[in-house]
């Protein structure tokens, strides 16, 4: 495994702008909604090019997923954002009936998702919408890693038909995938074989991953690496396929335990190949405020727990 040498720091958020923006080039179907936070989640580009399909529907979080239900039964392609805290758990009845249960092509961006979102504390730091989305039949849920993924992955979700939710955050972190790169909904990205551990990572934890798996290298431990951006439909077969390999999983997310990435890998799992998991995430806690990475830390979301939580699960198998 080479050294991980990534320069470019970059807002996951940024990346959903500018593929919100290149999406509305080129189908002039999709309007963009926003719940009075369009500077926060980066949609002025959208806004400034396409002044006549954008919505501000102000802080009514819940109106603004019912006009993107009608407006995806008039045909058009409505990307909803706000942030996670807000565009899930504020409306989470809106959403289960008026979009899921209905199928419709509704797009729901979430931002400022996880601990991250930092000093704005526990009433924003949601760490249970991927449970609660995920939960919901027709719903795709997807968590890419950085910005360039984020760009692809929203505009895969603009040429997906039925509901998405697509989750991204505040802080600027390590761009690091392909800036060509073409976002498969469904099927996860491998990006570093091993054969002693396996390594399955999502969102901002991604990066992490990486850096636990060349200091394991560094130490004998072959560490497999493995990028989730999907979390509903899960690459089952990736999963299976390393797991059988390794015999050993370690999950790693900025979400609770409950409800994450690391209960749809047990879930798979036990159903399917009985494997020592150990889960890289929040224990039953709320956030509170902080620094970011500082949060990070403190809640075991790092390089270094992801270390230990490798060690642990090959110990077990």
């Amino acid at each position: 495994m080479k050294p991980l040498i990534c320069n470019e720091l970059k807002d996951t958020r940024s990346g959903f702008g500018a593929g919100l923006a290149e999406a509305g080039e080129k189908n002039d179907q999709i309007i963009a909604l926003c719940a009075d936070v369009t500077g926060s989640l980066k949609m002025g580009d959208f806004k400034k090019a396409h002044p006549d399909r954008f919505i501000q529907t102000g802080i009514a979080e819940a109106n603004m997923i019912g006009i993107s239900a009608g407006l995806a039964l008039s045909g058009k392609i409505p990307f909803a954002g706000a942030f996670a805290g807000f565009i899930t758990g504020r409306v989470y009845d809106q959403i289960r009936m008026t979009v899921a249960y209905s199928n419709l092509n509704v797009k729901i961006a979430g931002s400022h998702a996880g601990v991250t979102v930092g000093e704005d504390g526990a009433t924003h730091q949601i760490m249970e919408d991927i449970g609660l989305m995920k939960g919901l039949p027709n719903m795709v849920v997807i968590n890419p890693c950085d910005y360039n993924q984020t760009k692809a992955a929203t505009i895969a979700a603009a040429e997906y038909v039925g509901p998405v939710y697509l989750r991204f955050g505040r802080p600027a972190v390590p761009n690091f995938t392909p800036a060509d790169q073409k976002f498969v909904i469904g099927k996860a990205n491998m990006l570093n074989e091993g054969k002693d551990v396996t390594i399955i990572a999502t969102g901002h934890l991604v990066y992490p991953a990486l850096e636990a798996a060349y200091q394991l290298e560094q130490e004998g431990i072959s560490a497999e690496v493995i990028n989730i951006h999907t979390i509903k439909p899960l690459d089952s077969e990736s999963i299976l396929k390393s797991a059988a390999k390794t015999r050993c999983v370690v999950t790693a997310e900025e979400h609770l335990m409950n409800g994450g990435l690391g209960d749809s890998v047990c879930q798979l799992l036990c159903r399917n190949l009985p494997t020592a998991v150990e889960m890289v995430a929040v224990d039953d806690h709320f956030g509170e405020s902080g620094k970011p990475f500082q949060l990070m830390e403190k809640f075991g979301l790092d390089k270094e727990h992801i270390i230990l939580a490798a060690k642990k699960a090959m110990q077990r198998k």
